[in-house]
């Protein structure tokens, strides 16, 4: 083989080295280019991360997303007024006691309650026994029922509202009821209403009377009836109506009195219907 032959072979081998090694840089260059782009997006995810935790992003301080609907604070209602209720067999004097049961003045029955602090009840009887000319019977009986406020249940006020239609309800639907009639009382806590009717039974004819009453969040159910036995005159229902109602004002004031002390300490916050309460009290002063 000639010199010039060898040379040019020898040029040949040069630019081949030369391709290769610009093919494997190439290769190089491309690989490195591939992994940037990952690295890149890592290190902005650990920055991000780190970022989070250490200051809120600008929708979690402004409160919106979903973030701050999961730290929103509980929903609260107002603190029931009323925390106490009154002894149920001392809510009456001793002169209306003598007015309605003047037989029963020491009859008194104390309610069975769990808890006399939201439930308690009292009764009372009368017979005053005339020999051949009959009797006149007399049935008196005071429930009170107190509520409290409850996130899920509603304020106290607002659930004694609700127990109250129900009771003036039902007192509208007794069985057997005749000359039912309903109507307002006023001067009685915050809502009151008095419910009248006739029911026979086979002692003989009672005249029914039931006040309702709620102050604050306390409800105040009195049962008043009477009736004349073995031929004794039927009592007339409007002195009975009278009577039951100014027992209702009574055992309201009761009620208020016994929760005067956490009022004026502020231990329980009065709701603006406390001023009829008061009104209450003083017309039975």
């Amino acid at each position: 083989m000639s010199e010039g032959t060898m040379q040019r072979a020898a040029q040949r081998d040069d630019r081949r080295d030369q391709r290769d090694q610009r093919a494997g840089r190439l290769r190089r260059v491309l690989v490195c280019a591939a992994a940037v782009p990952a690295v890149l997006v890592a290190a902005g995810c650990s920055s991000g991360s780190d970022g989070a935790g250490a200051k809120p992003t600008a929708s979690s301080s402004s409160g919106s997303g979903s973030g701050s609907s999961s730290a929103s604070p509980s929903p609260t209602v107002q603190a029931a007024p009323y925390r106490r209720l009154p002894e149920a067999c001392a809510v009456l004097s001793k002169k209306t006691l003598g007015e309605l049961v003047p037989k029963g003045t020491k009859s008194a029955k104390k309610g069975t309650s769990d808890d006399t602090s939201s439930r308690a009840s009292c009764s009372w009887s009368s017979l005053d026994n005339n020999g051949v000319k009959g009797s006149q019977f007399r049935w008196l009986n005071v429930s009170l029922l107190r509520f409290d406020s409850d996130a899920n249940r509603g304020s106290g006020d607002k659930q004694a509202e609700g127990y109250y239609a129900k009771q003036v309800q039902d007192a509208q639907s007794v069985s057997g009821a005749k000359n039912t009639k309903a109507a307002p009382v006023a001067g009685t806590g915050d809502q009151a209403t008095a419910v009248r009717y006739d029911l026979k039974k086979k002692e003989g004819s009672f005249k029914q009377q039931t006040i309702v009453a709620r102050v604050e969040n306390v409800v105040v159910t009195v049962d008043y009836n009477g009736a004349g036995l073995a031929g004794e005159k039927t009592p007339d229902a409007d002195d009975l109506a009278k009577a039951a109602q100014h027992a209702a004002k009574e055992v309201v004031a009761a009620v208020t009195s016994a929760n005067a002390k956490d009022s004026a300490s502020g231990t329980a916050k009065p709701s603006p219907s406390k001023s009829a309460s008061r009104k209450a009290s003083s017309a039975t002063s």
